[in-house]
């Protein structure tokens, strides 16, 4: 579900939520409002690109190019009694190349930043992980608290609830909406088919649908006022107004044309003739 004027509303008057529901105008005055924290990147990179909490809190520097706007989705953290391990992603599909929009990799940028300025403050006994997102003293973070924190930010923003795995849902949301092909989406997601993305998005796909059919019509009406060939707008031929006093296909004195044509040529003329020979 998504959260429209309507149902936020709602949720303001009666405290009733759906159970999974997604932001996508929210999305903007959630990051928006989260500028300053420490966790940023992660949150935009999540909101923006889908990933998993655990793909993103597995994410290596060594896995992201900066420069060609990539990232490599090969491993994800997952906590088992209190301990993090280092597990390969939730199936085999979810292993991917993503792209990184020049605004998500500004964001990383600063992050790397803002790390590097931590560690130095922090001293020698900062741990250099190799993790993109990390605890202070450099130890990797944990999948939850990278929800506890995001539920508080959340709360803080007076946005409505969602949960932090919901901005994947906004991500693949917002990107069906923006006109982006459900095969590209499912390759962002990494879903094993797009029956599974259009499944899950159901919701979302007719009003890419009706979006793309409002473009194709357009289109069509655009080019049909061209002239073939260029980009010339069609001139509008008006159309003749008979004289007064006369009928289509008729003088003025409202009596038929002859025909220039041949007799051999003329249809009922020579029909006419025989007639009036017979009378």
């Amino acid at each position: 579900m998504v959260w429209t004027p309507y149902r936020v509303g709602q949720w303001r008057r009666s405290g009733e939520r759906p159970l999974v529901a997604v932001w996508t105008a929210q999305t903007a005055g959630f990051l928006d409002s989260i500028r300053w924290h420490r966790l940023y990147a992660a949150y935009h990179l999540i909101a923006l690109r889908g990933l998993r909490r655990g793909e993103a809190a597995g994410l290596r520097w060594c896995d992201v190019d900066l420069d060609g706007k990539t990232a490599v989705i090969g491993q994800q953290l997952q906590q088992y009694d209190g301990r993090l391990a280092v597990c390969p992603p939730k199936t085999p599909h979810s292993t991917r190349v993503i792209a990184l929009d020049r605004t998500t990799a500004a964001a990383l940028r600063e992050h790397r930043d803002r790390q590097r300025a931590e560690a130095a403050a922090y001293g020698p006994g900062y741990r250099a992980s190799g993790f993109v997102f990390t605890c202070l003293n450099g130890d990797p973070m944990a999948p939850d608290r990278l929800t506890r924190t995001f539920e508080k930010l959340a709360a803080l923003a007076g946005l409505p609830p969602v949960r932090l795995h919901d901005l994947r849902h906004g991500a693949a949301s917002l990107a069906l909406s923006a006109g982006v092909e459900p095969k590209v989406v499912q390759e962002m997601l990494g879903h094993s088919s797009i029956v599974l993305t259009a499944d899950t998005y159901t919701s979302v796909l007719p009003d890419a649908a009706r979006a793309a059919a409002e473009k194709v019509a357009d289109l069509i009406i655009k080019a049909g006022c061209l002239v073939p060939g260029t980009r010339r707008r069609r001139r509008r031929q008006a159309r003749r107004k008979p004289r007064a006093g006369t009928h289509a296909g008729r003088g003025r004195t409202g009596q038929a044309r002859r025909s220039r044509a041949h007799p051999a040529r003329q249809i009922g003329r020579p029909h006419q003739r025989r007639r009036s020979r017979l009378r």
